[in-house]
């Protein structure tokens, strides 16, 4: 059975060759481990192979696994080289634990919410980097704004003292054809380039995980969530 220090390289080893294959530079290109569901000991593994950036579905597991990695990273200050990605759904009754534990929110769909979590970061924490997440397949069981409300998010967040703007995040609705599914990503990147002729300075395009990771790095993308590829199945059971 592969170990995580091994998952890591394979999945490096196929953004380089995506990247190749598009004429991508693989270095624009950012690896976010998703390590919802699985333990501390776990992102220790992943860390020590090198991995710094990690995210989180869930609030209270997410809080509790990062004051748990502080622990245990305590005596060798690595705690401090880890930065942490809220990426799921956010409740307004939660905002306040992502803005003081997260250092980005991919998953912004409201102005309320990303109201709350400007007010709610600490200062000293310096600004939350934030997307905003786009319902791309327009799935009723999805998050996230519609391309209509893209340019509107957009311009409230910009306004927001403690949070930075920088780009978009999608998750289309699945498909194992490759064609389908850069055509949803390439409408993400489309929607980023109006925001940027618009003076809106976004820079990030948080799409692609393990089953389509090819087909966002096609289209642009530079961090790509993956999850099972580095960890493994996961256990929702347990």
């Amino acid at each position: 059975m592969s170990s995580i220090p091994q998952n890591l390289q394979a999945v490096h080893e196929a953004i380089a060759l995506s990247a190749a294959r598009y004429d991508r530079n693989p270095t624009e290109i950012a690896l976010l481990a998703v390590s919802k569901t699985f333990g501390a000991e776990q992102v220790l593994q992943a860390w020590q192979a090198g991995q710094r950036a990690f995210g989180e579905n869930y609030v209270q597991e997410g809080v509790d696994k990062i004051a748990e990695v502080r622990r245990l990273l305590a005596d060798d200050g690595g705690a401090e080289q880890l930065v942490w990605h809220f990426i799921g759904p956010i409740q307004s009754n939660k905002t306040r634990q992502i803005a003081e534990n997260f250092s980005w929110v991919h998953s912004i769909d409201r102005e309320k919410i990303a109201t709350r979590l400007s007010e709610q970061r600490p200062s000293s924490a310096g600004k939350l980097q934030v997307c905003l997440q786009v319902n791309i397949s327009g799935e009723a069981s999805k998050s996230g704004v519609t391309p209509d409300q893209v340019d509107s998010l957009a311009k409230h967040v910009v306004q927001l003292p403690n949070l930075c703007l920088r780009g978009l995040m999608c998750v289309p609705e699945a498909s194992e054809d490759e064609a389908v599914q850069r055509q949803a990503f390439r409408q993400l990147a489309v929607l980023q380039r109006q925001l940027q002729t618009q003076g809106i300075a976004v820079d990030t395009l948080s799409m692609g995980m393990s089953a389509d990771m090819q087909a966002a790095i096609a289209e642009g993308s530079t961090i790509v969530r993956i999850g099972s590829a580095i960890f493994g199945k996961r256990d929702y059971a347990v």
